[in-house]
């Protein structure tokens, strides 16, 4: 049965019984079970995450009692849509039946399965294997019932030829002389058959009880490598603070190395009061830019721009230029306040107050904030609080930012969270929303659920063999893989891992190939990670000595030692392999070196295959035997196949499951190996897909 639209949502009923008796099912004579549908995010009460275009498969575990034949259809909408779709859902075995839809745009959606017990395909499928003269007769006359109750159900022409159908069938059937051979025919004519199933009697079908719900982003919500930068440490000049037109002055280069998404710190006025200095210093001096993230001062708060960055008409040219280079500028929220902030003049009951007269900073024992005033979330004026914020995400979107990275949205109230994420999706289903939430995975779990459209994840600290291949594999296959999306960045402004404090090129250039390759979206804090920048403020601490979180700093961005080509080339290959556009494929191989990390991403149809293989030791070659079995990439295991390594475009010929691998970090600590399927004789080694 083709796809169709059906008006209006609901299944037809049967009648309900005349006289309801205590303890009866309502209509005891509904027989189909749908025991599950899936995906499903907590029994639908959070919606399924997928990309506009790409197909939803839907799987449902559906039977019957005794031998009747099920028929069972998936039905979906817009979520603002009372017209319904339904695609035929195919049986797998074992009770499991499958189809599949394309969101055909962004939005929200709402899917469900119908089931119900087909008397006329049960009646096709006996009279299939009936032997007996007399019970094919029979059963002819009973299939002439069915025929023409479809004919009942059906109009205009498929009614005439049905009730010509069964007219025919049962004459034939109570004809002695007729050919049981062709009587038989008759009742299983194929043509005729699939008219008949266009109408079905549903009157006894099962309805899954939720319409679960599913949200199609854009595809940059699955896949986008972001570079983060703070433009007042953007200017070419030492010592003076950088600008939107320093930042437009940089886009070619930054497009250039492949990004496509560009994230900036807050770039509102920063306060004054209580203002930290260099390297977090509590008392600032004279020249001190403070933190942009000590959000507000008299020039204005989250709706505002810092003034030495330049004015609304500057950050509306470089949205403009950065989305002519396919880039998307990405916006920082960060829901706290200077003291000096506009809003604790304005609305003091947004905020805890201590006994001593006094604001209640942030703190993070034993880190303070003291420049940063946290909301109270359990204000009693909780109502304007969330409305303000909301107005905060549509400011910006007015100015044409639909990214935002969110600052450490766990501390702050999950309910404000689904609320305000689905206000502003409903309104724009093309906004894309990132938490940086480095906490408890059921916390980062949670707000994922809530409508977040990635999350920053624990790859900073996840280092050796067995912790990337456990956490990856969760991600990519474990319970979160419905509606948790991760983005992998090596490094943060916050986060200068041990790892990187040598500074080794080796080091840098195997972290950016993980979380390139292991994670569709990745994200790096630069020019600090291509510079390589690895000085750490405090021995055994991760944050950056001289940190651009509290001072202005000047790059050299010609710098001969610059990972930029490196980056470029990364980049290149996640853009032009689309295997590498996404996460649920990933799968670990099997090496013999626990120094050596392998593991294998497919697109979707298959065509396009990436095995990559990491050095994880920054000092000293490693090799190993790397198990692939030929057949799971689509191989004849009896023949050669090519890999073309697209780091140092060196191509091995493979045969068979097992490969010999080497790799020196003193000269590139890893393989990205695209598979080349042979097209024509295996000696020939210039042809291939």
């Amino acid at each position: 049965m083709p796809e169709t639209t059906r008006t209006p949502r609901k299944t037809p009923r049967a009648p309900a019984a005349t006289a309801a008796i205590a303890g009866l099912p309502s209509n005891g004579r509904v027989r189909a079970v749908i025991d599950q549908v899936l995906p499903a995010v907590d029994a639908g009460r959070f919606a399924v995450k997928r990309v506009v275009g790409d197909a939803v498969a839907i799987r449902a575990h559906c039977f019957t009692d005794g031998h009747d034949v099920l028929r069972v259809v998936l039905r979906w909408r817009r979520e603002d849509d009372d017209n319904t779709h339904e695609v035929p859902m195919k049986p797998l075995g074992n009770d499991v039946w499958s189809a599949s839809f394309v969101p055909p745009e962004v939005g929200r959606y709402r899917y469900t399965v119908i089931a119900w017990v087909d008397p006329f395909e049960s009646w096709r499928h006996e009279m299939v294997r009936r032997v007996d003269p007399d019970d094919i007769r029979i059963a002819a006359r009973v299939g002439a019932q069915e025929i023409s109750a479809c004919a009942r159900r059906a109009g205009g022409a498929d009614r005439k030829a049905l009730d010509a159908w069964a007219g025919a069938l049962q004459a034939m059937a109570a004809d002695a002389r007729a050919e049981v051979r062709a009587l038989k025919a008759l009742a299983l004519d194929d043509v005729q058959a699939q008219r008949a199933r266009a109408y079905p009697d549903r009157s006894l079908a099962t309805e899954h009880p939720i319409e679960l719900p599913l949200v199609a982003d854009r595809e940059r919500a699955r896949f986008s490598s972001w570079y983060e930068l703070f433009p007042r440490s953007s200017s070419p000049t030492p010592g003076r603070h950088g600008t939107f037109k320093d930042v437009v002055a940089r886009l070619p280069a930054i497009a250039a190395m492949g990004f496509d998404v560009l994230y900036f710190p807050p770039i509102h006025p920063i306060g004054r009061e209580q203002r930290k200095g260099r390297n977090n210093a509590l008392v600032a001096q004279a020249d001190d830019v403070g933190s942009p993230w000590a959000i507000g001062a008299a020039e204005g708060g989250h709706k505002s721009i810092l003034p030495a960055l330049g004015k609304p008409a500057d950050f509306l040219n470089l949205v403009k230029k950065a989305r002519a280079l396919g880039i998307d500028v990405a916006m920082d929220i960060a829901f706290q306040c200077a003291p000096d902030h506009p809003y604790v003049k304005q609305h003091p009951q947004w905020f805890r107050w201590r006994p001593d007269g006094t604001v209640q900073y942030a703190e993070n024992p034993p880190k303070k904030y003291q420049d940063i005033y946290p909301f109270n979330f359990e204000t009693d004026d909780w109502q304007a609080l969330w409305i303000e914020l909301k107005s905060v995400f549509e400011h910006w979107i007015g100015e044409g930012v639909t990214i935002f990275r969110v600052d450490n949205p766990h501390t702050k109230s999950f309910a404000f969270w689904e609320w305000v994420i689905g206000e502003i999706k409903r309104d724009h289903p093309e906004t894309i929303f990132l938490a940086e939430a480095f906490t408890r995975p059921k916390v980062m779990h949670r707000l994922a659920k809530l409508g977040f459209s990635q999350s920053y994840t624990y790859f900073t600290w996840r280092n050796h063999k067995h912790e990337l291949q456990e956490y990856f594999t969760e991600l990519a296959s474990g319970p979160g893989k419905d509606y948790f999306r991760p983005n992998a960045w090596p490094n943060t402004p916050d986060i200068l891992h041990e790892q990187l404090q040598t500074g080794e090129s080796a080091v840098y250039m195997t972290r950016l190939v993980l979380a390139a390759t292991l994670a569709a979206s990745y994200g790096i804090y630069g020019p600090a990670y291509e510079l390589r920048e690895y000085r750490p403020r405090d021995p055994g601490g991760e944050e950056y000595l001289d940190s651009e979180k509290y001072q202005l700093r000047h790059w050299n961005h010609d710098d001969p030692g610059s990972l930029a080509p490196f980056i470029t080339r990364i980049n290149r290959i996640r853009r032009e392999n689309p295997a590498l556009q996404q996460d649920g494929s990933l799968r670990f191989l099997p090496v013999d070196n626990d120094q050596l990390l392998a593991y294998a991403k497919t697109s979707e149809d298959g065509s396009n295959v990436i095995v990559t293989v990491v050095n994880l030791d920054p000092h000293q070659a490693h090799s190993g035997w790397l198990q692939l079995d030929p057949a799971s990439i689509q191989v004849d295991p009896q023949q050669a196949f090519q890999m073309h390594d697209l780091l140092s475009n060196q191509r091995f010929s493979w045969r068979g499951a097992h490969h010999y691998v080497r790799l020196d970090p003193h000269s590139v600590p890893a393989h990205v190996f695209a598979v080349r399927r042979r097209l024509r004789d295996e000696r020939d080694f210039d042809y291939y897909l």
